[in-house]
């Protein structure tokens, strides 16, 4: 095939996808070539493939990124792999075009290993297009789509964690990865160690500020310049005063003294002393990071939640 005819297919079925994205309902934000050619990739569709031949691989962002720059010579450098995840595979996902690691539901979806792949029906469907069974069959899905993508909402909402606040008030949190800790942070070493005390915030993989309280925040003289550094849980102890800053260690470490260094400077301005925690879901993941837990801070293990371990100092479970 000659290189006129290679880029003539080409144009030609990244048109298509885009006028599939249009039919399926997609805003004009993700008419264009990236969604496109994203699309095409989760398709494992070449330009020369007939779209019969679709399949619904299991794939990552940079796979994309390289199916697209093997077969469509569009060449995306590596730091807008969050644009295609922000600004197209997200909207994928919201309108029930593909799902997120059928493979293994329960892997965080900030995991290295988080992998995409066409939905059943959607794939079923464009098998036909360019067919005379593409514009009846294209309207029966659609009629039907908004039942799907509530299913779909509700499927994802089974799988999340629920939380239960010492107020009583339950939040979810999306599944695996350190959210299964961060609920026994919660649930247990609160109740042990800090009781009364109020959660102000929580992180969470899938939202960041999945409970921020801001305003209590900013009335202890958090500066709010350094979201990024925040820590995974935040309790103020209010019998003592004192700020309780938890790391939740399954796969990123501990409060080390770079780390301690940072939440320091974050909180610099707080009105209660600071506590700085690093907690481990096992004993055997504490022991992988032993070495780098900086002193002067605590460790909790929720195997065994009644206990602590506290690295050095003139006392226990206190700012310094």
């Amino acid at each position: 095939m000659s290189g006129q005819q290679r880029s003539d297919k080409t144009v030609q079925k990244i048109e298509e996808a885009k006028s599939i994205l249009k039919a399926l309902g997609l805003p004009e934000r993700q008419q264009n070539d990236r969604s496109a050619l994203t699309l095409l990739a989760l398709l494992a569709l070449k330009s020369d493939s007939f779209w019969s031949q679709a399949s619904n691989p299991l794939m990552g962002i940079t796979p994309i990124m390289q199916f697209i720059k093997q077969n469509y010579g569009r060449e995306y450098a590596p730091n807008t792999r969050e644009t295609i995840r922000r600004h197209t595979v997200h909207q994928f996902l919201d309108a029930g075009i593909i799902k997120i690691n059928p493979d293994k539901p329960t892997r965080p979806t900030n995991s290295p290993d988080t992998v995409y792949s066409v939905d059943e029906s959607i794939l079923k469907l464009l098998r036909i297009y360019g067919t005379e069974e593409w514009m009846p069959n294209l309207k029966t899905y659609l009629s039907s789509i908004e039942t799907l993508k509530k299913r779909y909402a509700r499927e994802r909402e089974m799988k999340r964690i629920p939380v239960t606040l010492a107020s009583g008030k339950t939040i979810s949190l999306s599944p695996g990865g350190q959210n299964k800790l961060i609920k026994l942070i919660i649930e247990d070493f609160c109740e042990l160690f800090t009781p009364g005390g109020k959660v102000i915030y929580i992180g969470d993989a899938d939202n960041k500020w999945q409970l921020c309280n801001q305003e209590y925040l900013k009335n202890i003289g958090v500066n709010f310049d350094a979201y990024g550094k925040m820590p995974d849980v935040v309790v103020h102890y209010l019998k003592r005063n004192w700020l309780v800053l938890i790391e939740a260690v399954t796969s990123h470490g501990p409060v080390d003294a770079k780390r301690r260094n940072e939440l320091e400077a974050v909180f610099t301005n707080s009105t209660a002393g600071l506590v700085f925690v690093t907690a481990f879901l096992t004993r055997s993941d504490m022991a992988k990071y032993i070495h780098q837990i900086s002193w002067e801070t605590e460790v909790w293990v929720a195997e065994e939640p009644t206990h602590m371990i506290h690295f050095n100092g003139e006392r226990f479970l206190g700012p310094y």
